[in-house]
């Protein structure tokens, strides 16, 4: 069953702190999504850690519940 953008949100605004997130579905099929996520806790580290504190944030459900995910990180301004 596909993962709904509301739980991928939860997931990382319940477990990076301060992280503002912004999901597109890209195929309408609730299975391929894009993800901005902005956090201060990505300040100084990088964007491969970045990219590792978000799937780690999903626990374990990338490749599985969750199909596809098209992933941006940044550092609020």
């Amino acid at each position: 069953m596909p993962m709904a953008a509301a739980d991928i949100e939860r997931l990382i605004t319940d477990n990076i702190d301060g992280a503002r997130v912004e999901i597109t579905d890209l195929a309408g099929d609730g299975d391929h999504y894009a993800a901005t996520v902005t956090a201060p806790a990505f300040a100084g580290l990088s964007r491969v850690r970045q990219h590792q504190l978000v799937y780690d944030a999903l626990g374990g459900r990338m490749g599985g519940e969750l199909h596809a995910l098209q992933l941006t990180t940044q550092i609020p301004e």
